[in-house]
């Protein structure tokens, strides 16, 4: 292994990274830079380096590798002609070092937070050939252009081996980190995270030009004009405040309330029984099939019979900022003649105390764009709500997690989605949110569905576009 490794990092990191990839008697080039995520870096990195193989450091804590980690993961890159390599590690916190696996690389992987763990395996000859094909000049994505980049030119592979350690700096809950990537402060960043992903559809003929099928969304052919679905099972704490909230919006036309209570054995059952005594508008629903997600459960709310033109989703959580929203849900689909429509929420605690980030708002959606950069980030917000017809020919997946975004995909490939920018929407973070604090294996699963997720979109997206040109 001599002499075939040079390894970079950042000079931020002062934990003696030199001794850490000098082990086991082995002379590895330790090169340290200012900053790793500038492209200007990484033409640097590409331009100097002279060994068969370059290993990138991203991160900032003390690391140990394991014992020969470094020919393991040379010999699994000569054995499978990776371009680049990441393995799993273990994680210390709080004293404790316990496992982290990563999930595997997917063509749909295309989230700038993807998690390879911060010890990043190149093959020398296809890092430079990608850098050679990076055309701008970016202060904070150049890694992730790096990566697409390379991923057009050889495999990305993950070896599931636990091959070194490293501290945990970020402690916060997974419910805590899921918004980095809208909060205000990282805008700058997101701008350059969506050049780089949108260059990189249009590479691999995946991108949507701003052209949308339009829909006759005039008919009246429907009971009420609009139906509140709300999923539940379990919520006996904050059921009543949702179908409350729900009831109490002021309109001029008709709506009802449609909440599919999914075999709930506390108090739920019980308390929609008493509302929807007093409230003809409440039509509670206990399904017949007990194998239903909050997708099965939002499919059977919008067959059901009852269901209005346009269905606008409140969860079981949460409230709605006041007596207006779905007045204002309804008129936005009309001007904006959409086929979906997203609010935008602010974030409160259990007592409704606004906590941070705060308003949630995906201002970075755009007409001409925000479907394809759609396919970077990991939601696109809510309230959400949906043009009946349309979600009934398209229909949810039956899971509870990533429903939403499943559907929004399918329907954003074709129609256009609308948007409001004010809070719509009060969403209570309290410890009993399915995505409050998850652990690395819940988190894995929920990333990796979402990453083929994607994959699918990305395969359907290429055969429109190649449609399109042959056409």
């Amino acid at each position: 292994m001599d002499n075939k490794i040079t390894c970079f990092y950042s000079i931020k990191n002062t934990n003696n990274i030199e001794k850490q990839f000098q082990i086991s008697g082995k002379k590895i080039t330790v090169t340290g830079f200012e900053n790793l995520m500038e492209t200007r870096t990484v033409r640097l990195i590409a331009e100097t380096v002279k060994t068969d193989y370059t290993l990138i450091y991203t991160g900032f804590s003390l690391i140990e590798l394991g014992e020969y980690a470094l020919e393991r993961m040379l010999g699994v890159v000569e054995s499978t002609g990776a371009g680049l390599l990441y393995t799993d590690c273990f994680k210390i916190k709080d004293g404790i070092r316990n496992p982290h696996p990563h999930i595997d690389y997917k063509e749909g992987s295309l989230r700038d937070d993807f998690d390879f763990g911060s010890v990043l395996l190149y093959r020398t000859d296809i890092l430079k050939k990608a850098v050679s094909q990076m055309q701008e000049n970016y202060r904070f994505a150049a890694l992730y252009d790096l990566r697409l980049k390379v991923s057009l030119l050889a495999p990305i592979i993950r070896l599931p081996e636990i091959l070194y350690t490293e501290h945990e700096l970020d402690i916060r809950t997974s419910g805590e980190k899921q918004f980095d990537y809208v909060d205000q402060k990282n805008r700058e960043v997101q701008i350059e995270m969506e050049q780089v992903c949108t260059a990189h559809l249009k590479e691999i003929k995946a991108w949507l030009p701003p052209k949308f099928t339009t829909v006759d969304i005039s008919g009246n052919d429907f009971p009420v004009e609009s139906t509140i679905v709300i999923p539940v099972r379990n919520r006996e704490k904050t059921i009543e405040d949702a179908v409350r909230s729900a009831l109490s919006q002021q309109t001029s036309f008709l709506f009802n309330v449609i909440v599919v209570d999914n075999h709930s054995n506390d108090k739920t059952t019980e308390i929609l029984q008493k509302i929807s005594a007093e409230d003809h508008r409440l039509i509670h629903l206990i399904p017949e099939r007990s194998d239903l997600g909050i997708g099965g459960c939002w499919n059977t709310a919008i067959m059901h019979p009852l269901c209005g033109k346009f269905a606008i989703q409140l969860d079981s959580d949460d409230l709605y900022i006041d007596e207006h929203v779905i007045a204002r849900m309804v008129a936005a689909f009309y001007e904006q003649q959409c086929i979906m429509l997203i609010g935008s929420y602010q974030m409160v605690n259990f007592h409704l105390e606004e906590i941070p980030p705060g308003l949630i708002d995906h201002r970075e959606w755009t007409s001409d764009n925000g479907r394809n950069n759609a396919l970077r980030i990991n939601g696109l917000g809510a309230p959400r709500a949906f043009y009946t017809p349309v979600l009934r020919e398209i229909k949810m997946p039956n899971v509870s997690y990533g429903e939403d975004y499943a559907t929004a995909l399918a329907i954003s490939r074709k129609y256009l989605i609308g948007r409001i920018y004010d809070p719509l929407y009060l969403c209570r973070r309290w410890e009993e949110n399915s995505d409050a604090s998850l652990n690395v294996k819940q988190l894995n699963e929920y990333n990796a569905y979402k990453d083929m997720l994607r994959t699918i979109e990305l395969n359907a997206r290429k055969k429109d576009c190649a449609d399109e040109t042959n056409a």
